[in-house]
């Protein structure tokens, strides 16, 4: 059996996360078949998803996402590729930080 343990960190609030887990929820059974069932709760709510071979959880909290998959052992040797499929999707989902800017006038070392 092979395990992914994904997290994200965002700013997004409880509202906002949970939509779009909601979302996720929505498409990973679309795209993959899996069966979701979503828990709402007062300060985290909870995706539980699988397929054969595949279950796991979502953890959706005012400031983070946490994936836990296990995945059985056929599916365990496409591991690397499911946890980049995985991380893309979610990353596409969160909204992406403003970047740094340089300060004008300063010159790096």
């Amino acid at each position: 059996m092979a395990d992914l343990h994904i997290l994200r960190h965002h700013t997004l609030g409880l509202l906002a996360a949970r939509k779009l887990a909601f979302q996720w929820a929505e498409q990973v059974e679309n795209d993959f078949g899996m069966t979701c069932t979503y828990e709402e709760g007062k300060s985290a709510d909870k995706v539980c998803f699988a397929r054969t071979g595949v279950e796991g959880t979502l953890s959706v909290t005012k400031d983070h996402f946490e994936l836990m998959v296990k995945l059985g052992f056929l599916v365990g040797a496409f591991k690397a590729r499911i946890e980049s499929e995985i991380v893309k999707r979610l990353d596409d989902m969160l909204p992406v930080a403003p970047a740094a800017r340089p300060l004008r006038g300063k010159k790096n070392p």
